[in-house]
């Protein structure tokens, strides 16, 4: 009885981290449906995706409060009348980067490691003044940046292996009538830290989308590698 229970728990145990691995299609707020009590969204048709790990101890790119703030840039070409950020760590196992995705160094020598994680917090920021991708490298550390939102943790996106469900995601709808929200061409990033003050460290997965082909877009771990990105 005892074995019979024991294998029982352990099946429980697998089934729980597979699910809790699985990350679903990214979809959009807009034209989102109700049927019969179920939330249905249309994906996003353009994805990015970035495969980052973040070394115990690594320096951040900026202190903020107290927290290690580390940062992932991403250049818009054209309007979109929305924009999804959702980030995840450690990337799920089932969770492949293709040869269209950015790929850091420290994520390719550390893919093996699923033990590291951390509580993301994620921000999205666009520099104001930055209309050329090409003068993303001089201009992103004097540019004056604009929080558009922020997010800590969504129901929406899987359990991290402790159970918790503390990976993030948010959906900025344009306002064309709001300067902060009017999701213009330019060059933005995306902020992330962990939630409580501490380390961030482990793998991390993130996908910024959009409901229309944006051709173009790129993103990369600092704003000089943009301009190679976009021609991926």
């Amino acid at each position: 009885m005892k074995k019979n229970v024991l294998a029982g728990l352990i099946c429980m145990a697998v089934g729980f981290s597979a699910t809790a691995q699985k990350l679903d299609k990214f979809g959009a707020d807009l034209a989102k449906k109700s049927v019969m009590g179920k939330e249905i969204r249309v994906p996003y048709t353009d994805i990015s995706s970035y495969y980052g790990y973040i070394k115990p101890g690594a320096a951040p790119d900026e202190v903020k409060g107290g927290k290690k703030m580390y940062y992932v840039y991403v250049w818009i070409p054209l309007a979109a009348p929305e924009i999804g950020v959702r980030m995840i760590s450690p990337v799920p196992d089932s969770m492949k980067p293709s040869d269209k995705d950015y790929v850091t160094d420290d994520y390719k020598a550390n893919e093996a490691d699923t033990k590291n994680f951390f509580d993301t917090w994620v921000s999205l920021e666009r520099a104001e003044g930055v209309l050329k991708i090409e003068d993303a490298a001089a201009k992103a550390k004097t540019a004056k940046w604009t929080v558009i939102d922020q997010n800590d943790d969504s129901g929406e996106m899987p359990a991290q292996p402790s159970g918790s469900k503390y990976n993030s995601l948010m959906r900025i709808t344009s306002d064309t009538s709001n300067p902060v929200k009017s999701l213009v061409m330019g060059l933005y990033r995306i902020g992330f830290t962990t939630y409580k003050r501490g380390e961030v460290q482990g793998s991390f997965l993130a996908q910024i989308g959009a409901p229309i082909k944006l051709p173009g877009v790129a993103i990369a771990a600092k704003p000089e590698n943009l301009a190679a990105a976009a021609k991926k």
